[in-house]
């Protein structure tokens, strides 16, 4: 870790001072909570910001202070926090029962919703997770083809269960095809026997190994874009040729739209019209609440129909909970393609915007992204893979969090990775409001970058 410099000091000191309540619940948290945290994604250093409420495009904290919320849950909350008609839809299914143990009306509601948007999926199944609803579509292509392998790109993330818990850092070697690696301990070595690894943006690394493990690979697995990796850009060949490949060597092609399903009404598949076999979703298609679905083709998730002998066995206790339908649709419907494109403007002004400032401050730097996802990257180069990401980000010393710190300071909530994502309720004011914050968080830094980073400086 770098040394300590004045610009670092006077940011945590500014932090600390403003949020001592939520540092005391830091501290009490401890105890039952090992570091206080249940949720990595949500934690950072010195400690993290408790909130107590949220309304529209905005949060409040327990000290009092109120932000614009550019992290929206890790873009789950797509109309912001308590929209009228979600809150509503929970609250009328609440008073009749949260869950029945048995089928509801809301549950094939959702599906027709959604099957009649995205346009590679006939049927779906609940999950209450993108975890899960990733686990069962990849466990869908093993079990329809009858192979063991699942390709995955580098860096990918598909949520953390063990089949994906490959390679989500990128290999940073020379090597033509990424090494293959466990994510974590814990997660057994075997699991690399049934995952390959291949290159995001990068066909032939994906053609060699249809190649080379031909009978072997079920199903290719990506996100059309890259999310926690960088939001990294697919080039306009790449998901083509997924396509092309899937179909030349006989493997399904499988989309985890979990995030990008926000980006166009019938998401990114309809966008590109590049048609996957089996698609995974979550977050916005639960209205903020627990969820996730898996769908595809009538011909794989048929195999799920519990009157076909020798079905797939599918279950789980809050599979398809009334709550979560009733959010899902007032979510759904309310994103419209008037909205998707209001949001979608505003993301491409806000990225604009971010490049902007960096040249304004003299710093290199830029946002990658697409539609209203956005990712700040300290860096002059082109980031064409989760590789390019990580690159970066070890040389740019601490500077990610201390933008991060340092937004906080100045009421500006976004994830400590660098993402930003918008929501309905916000408008041009919000954008330009995050931009004047980022400008100022940018000259704060530039002494810190000069000193620690000078290769940084323009």
């Amino acid at each position: 870790m770098p040394t300590n410099h004045p610009v670092k000091d006077q940011i945590l000191a500014r932090y600390t001072e403003r949020t001592p309540q939520s540092r005391a619940l830091d501290a009490q948290a401890k105890t039952s909570l090992p570091g206080g945290d249940t949720r990595w994604a949500t934690y950072h250093l010195p400690y993290p910001i408790y909130m107590a409420r949220g309304a529209g495009c905005t949060l409040t904290d327990v000290d009092g202070h109120t932000y614009l919320d550019f992290q929206n849950n890790y873009t789950s909350l797509v109309h912001g926090h308590a929209h009228p008609a979600i809150t509503a839809a929970v609250q009328a299914q609440a008073v009749n029962s949260v869950v029945y143990g048995a089928p509801a009306e809301g549950q094939f509601q959702l599906a027709d919703l959604l099957t009649k948007r995205l346009p590679g999926v006939d049927q779906l199944r609940y999950t209450n997770s993108g975890t899960e609803a990733t686990m069962m579509a990849m466990r869908a292509a093993r079990a329809f083809t009858g192979k063991p392998v699942i390709l995955k790109m580098d860096g990918g993330y598909h949520g953390s269960h063990d089949m994906t818990e490959v390679n989500i850092t990128p290999d940073l070697s020379d090597s033509r095809l990424p090494i293959p690696k466990v994510e974590a301990d814990g997660v057994a070595e075997a699991v690399l026997g049934a995952v390959a690894v291949a290159r995001f943006n990068d066909l032939e690394s994906v053609e060699m190994l249809l190649k080379a493990r031909a009978g072997e690979i079920a199903a290719i697995i990506t996100e059309p874009l890259m999310n926690s990796a960088g939001m990294v850009v697919a080039s306009d060949d790449f998901l083509p040729g997924l396509r092309t490949l899937a179909d030349r060597y006989g493997v399904l092609l499988i989309f985890d739209e979990v995030v990008t399903f926000r980006l166009h009404e019938g998401g990114y598949q309809a966008k590109t019209g590049v048609i996957p076999d089996l698609t995974a979703l979550g977050k916005l298609i639960g209205g903020g609440l627990a969820i996730g679905a898996f769908g595809g083709r009538a011909e794989i998730m048929s195999l799920y129909d519990p009157a076909r002998p020798n079905g797939f066995h599918h279950s789980g206790t809050f599979n398809g909970n009334p709550l979560a339908m009733a959010a899902g649709m007032a979510s759904v419907s309310a994103l419209t393609p008037q909205a998707i494109d209001h949001i979608n403007q505003l993301g491409a002004e806000f990225r604009r915007g971010v490049d902007e400032a960096f040249a304004e401050a003299g710093i290199h730097g830029c946002a990658t992204g697409e539609g209203s996802l956005a990712y700040i990257h300290w860096t002059a180069e082109k980031v064409t893979s989760a590789a390019d990401v990580v690159r970066w980000k070890q040389k740019a010393a601490e500077l990610p969090r201390l933008l991060h710190l340092e937004l906080l300071n100045q009421g500006i909530f976004a994830a400590n990775r660098g993402m930003f994502n918008l929501s309905t309720p916000m408008t041009a004011a919000e954008v330009d409001q995050t931009l004047a914050a980022l400008r100022a968080a940018l000259y704060t830094l530039k002494p810190y970058a000069a000193d620690l980073t000078p290769h940084l400086i323009m």
